[in-house]
């Protein structure tokens, strides 16, 4: 029989699981606060309707499914087949019956959930590979997971909030997009800011160059601030209100995340 609870006893992954049960929580909730006719109106992704956020939503529970069957079983699934026909699964999902795009979510979120509980712990950390190319650790499909249920329940533009996140997400998603733009961009394309939280107690700064020793923003740097909210909003491109820039100017667009 199949185990009913989490087989890994990793108390760092069972930590992340849980973050992405409750943003998958959060998530369905504020899809389940949509009527059906508000679901072609377009949602906070630029191109995308609420439907699109939904399929995609559902589809990438999916394609996570797939990597944790790699690395339980060894035999290579990727992600997707293509990057064409992944935009063109979202495309077509989006096109779904309401009640069938609701139940494609639903029922892929928690095939992904069963597949995790299932999970042997040396299976956790058997390499797999990104829609991007990386090869990382079967565990790193949490975090992958967190990122999207979470952010595009916002995305959804039905009541959602970065100030509804925990907090220990919302540092994580603002080191990881300036992670991203750091390994995208390099040291000569990445933008010359320092993200400074006025509810945290160090700076973040986005160019190494930003911060002094105490983690404080050197005067040649140019400082954004607001709470961790705001500027985690900011960064994944969500919008800068509550953002300023510390020489009066206008807030910048961030760079692309993902």
């Amino acid at each position: 029989m199949p185990a009913r609870t989490d087989k890994t006893t990793d108390p760092h992954l069972l930590a992340g699981l849980l973050l992405a049960r409750r943003g998958q929580a959060y998530f369905s909730r504020k899809l389940n606060e949509l009527r059906n006719d508000r679901l072609d109106a377009p949602s906070l992704v630029e191109g995308w309707t609420r439907r699109h956020v939904v399929a995609h939503v559902g589809l990438n529970a999916r394609a996570l499914t797939r990597l944790t069957e790699w690395a339980a079983t060894g035999v290579e699934t990727p992600m997707y087949a293509s990057p064409t026909e992944r935009d063109q699964e979202i495309e077509f999902a989006a096109t779904l019956p309401a009640r069938a795009l609701r139940n494609l979510c639903a029922h892929a979120a928690v095939h992904l959930d069963v597949e995790w509980r299932d999970l042997s712990e040396e299976a956790w950390h058997a390499p797999v590979r990104t829609a991007l190319g990386r090869v990382v650790p079967a565990s790193e499909t949490v975090w992958m997971r967190t990122r999207e249920v979470w952010v595009h329940a916002v995305d959804l533009e039905n009541g959602g909030s970065f100030d509804d996140f925990p907090a220990e997400l919302v540092d994580r998603l603002l080191a990881d997009v300036v992670g991203a733009w750091r390994r995208r961009l390099g040291p000569d394309g990445v933008p010359q800011l320092v993200l400074e939280p006025v509810d945290r107690e160090r700076a973040v700064p986005v160019a190494e160059f930003g911060t002094v020793a105490d983690g404080t923003a050197s005067p040649e740097a140019v400082a954004l601030r607001g709470t961790a909210a705001d500027l985690t909003r900011w960064a994944t491109g969500r919008g800068g209100a509550g953002v300023v820039a510390s020489n009066g100017g206008p807030v910048p667009a961030p760079p692309r995340w993902l």
